[in-house]
């Protein structure tokens, strides 16, 4: 670049996408600071009874008081959540609470209920808060901690503490809350579907006949939004072209390869692709949440094919599974895609050489474990010896479920990851994005963003995107070598592209995409979470 040219460094004006998302927060009752102290009351003592009850005969609640850090509610409503780890007269059941049962404006942080697990199938007790932090450095994901619960003055148990996916989550997140919002449901051997219906779909959005095939495969949570979701699903089938109208493609591809790369199978990747939300933001787009990560790191291990896979299946699970399965279209028709699979295979690049690949993982669980080892070794009802707790990140637990141990398999898996040919070739390297500022000594006002980047590693195309509002897509624009794009002489390595305001912009919020023929790079590497964002003002001092 010419001395003569004012250049504004953009990576010092970073945009943030809703406060700090990413972030993992340290206080509050999702924090990490210590653990969440819940306490139940109920006037009945044979409450273990009435809830078991209540759980076989629908979503009834019973009524009871509740404290939290100290914290009162009155008149809140409890039951036993309906999952694969309920179990009439145990101990120690997973836990759903509304606070709003009775008095509509009773909150916690936003929140109207309180979700705790008891963490099934998981020695470990870290599985789903482990999980969770990983994935919220690349997506919306709840937070999950860890809380000691008491019922009527009596221990029941450590468990652990998921935010729900409601409004609060939604706001903080997207921006809204009163876009469609499904679930899809829990595997049911009992349901019963019409004659006219594709049978064993699950939450997989094939495309199917009608809003009653859907209603056995996905809840409702708002007021409206069935023809959304049978939208979204024909175009998926009909006219995948088309699927950025009405889906986030890159955030199903964060959690597509995030299943992937920890192996986990209780989700869309696995057998009865479920474990999820679809939330239609006011872009009319849906977005994925990911959701119930307890089965997470190979406890559940099969993918709908055949038997559980072994050991040595879940280490080697091909990177593009279900890549010709037609009962999962999302997977089939993203990955067929050539730039969504290039997308896809570097998301899953990342996570491996930002969590595993160098060990950080297991740093972080040993040090949840250590966070909670003196609340599991005094919790009564535990599910899992605490010599068998010490074992499982190490050891696989279990002569009949045989759960892996986290570090057992997440060691030779991020190996096996790393020497894959998808995911071994070096990515193009971003080495300098800058915007061309006003010449030193010119009175002429710059009115125009000339962003130029820096590129190494046999980039075969450049992009960037970019937004003029931070409530609109992103748009893309082509980057050139070319000497005519104000990026110096051409075939230097240096790409350019100049943005024109159409309606008086002032600024402008981007990041490079830079690909090769295998794999891509992103500038910001966390460009899910911050960009580059530039003003004219600046350029013009």
């Amino acid at each position: 670049m010419k001395n003569s040219l004012q250049v504004a460094l953009s990576f010092l004006f970073l945009a943030c996408s809703f406060p700090a998302l990413h972030a993992q927060e340290s206080t509050g009752y999702y924090g990490m600071d210590k653990i969440q102290e819940v306490r139940i009351s109920f006037v009945q003592d044979n409450w273990a009874y009435l809830l078991d009850s209540l759980r076989f005969n629908g979503d009834g609640l019973l009524l009871g008081n509740l404290e939290i850090n100290g914290q009162r509610f009155q008149n809140v409503g409890v039951r036993y959540k309906a999952s694969k780890s309920f179990t009439p007269g145990k101990m120690r059941n997973s836990l759903h609470i509304e606070l709003d049962y009775i008095n509509q404006e009773q909150k916690l942080e936003g929140h109207r209920t309180v979700e705790l697990s008891n963490a099934l199938r998981d020695p470990s007790m870290i599985r789903e808060v482990l999980a969770y932090e990983i994935a919220r450095d690349y997506m919306p994901a709840p937070r999950a901690n860890f809380a000691q619960v008491s019922i009527n003055g009596s221990p029941y148990g450590l468990m652990v503490n998921v935010e729900p996916v409601g409004d609060a989550f939604l706001d903080r997140n997207f921006g809204s809350s009163n876009g469609a919002l499904f679930k899809a449901k829990s595997f049911d051997p009992y349901a019963n579907y019409p004659e006219n219906c594709k049978q064993n779909l699950y939450g997989s959005l094939d495309y199917d006949n009608g809003v009653d095939c859907y209603l056995r495969n996905f809840e409702m949570l708002g007021e409206s939004g069935w023809d959304d979701l049978i939208e979204l699903t024909q175009i998926l089938k009909e006219d995948p072209g088309k699927i950025e109208s009405v889906l986030h493609v890159d955030r199903t591809l964060w959690m597509l390869a995030f299943n992937n790369v920890i192996v986990n199978l209780s989700s869309y990747s696995g057998q009865h692709s479920q474990n999820y939300f679809l939330y239609r933001d006011n872009s009319g787009r849906f977005n994925p949440v990911i959701w119930d990560l307890n089965l997470s790191f190979g406890s559940y291990k099969n993918i709908g094919t055949g038997s559980d896979l072994r050991f040595k299946q879940l280490i080697e699970l091909d990177p593009l599974l279900h890549i010709d399965n037609p009962s999962k279209p999302l997977l089939k028709q993203l990955l067929e895609n050539e730039q969504y699979q290039k997308t896809y295979l570097s998301h899953m690049r990342q996570i491996v050489f930002d969590h595993f690949e160098d060990g950080q993982y297991e740093k972080r669980a040993r040090e949840l474990q250590q966070l909670i080892q003196v609340a599991f070794a005094n919790d009564p009802n535990k599910q899992y010896s605490f010599e068998e707790f010490n074992q499982s990140l190490d050891e696989t637990i279990g002569k009949k479920s045989r759960i892996p141990g986290i570090v057992e398999l997440m060691s030779k898996r991020a190996e096996f990851l790393a020497k894959h040919p998808l995911l071994s070739v070096l990515p193009p390297e971003i080495l300098e994005t800058q915007v061309i500022g006003r010449p030193q000594f010119s009175s002429r006002r710059v009115e125009t963003f000339r962003v130029t980047t820096r590129v190494e590693k046999y980039p075969k195309r450049v992009k960037l995107m970019y937004r003029f509002h931070e409530d609109e897509p992103f748009q893309e624009a082509m980057m050139y070598d070319d000497g005519n794009n104000n990026d110096q002489e051409a075939n230097d390595s240096v790409y350019g592209v100049t943005i024109v305001p159409q309606d008086g912009e002032e600024s402008l919020e981007y990041y490079i995409v830079a690909e090769n023929a295998s794999i891509i790079s992103f500038d910001p590497p966390n460009y899910m979470w911050e960009r580059y964002v530039t003003k004219l003002e600046e350029l013009n001092q």
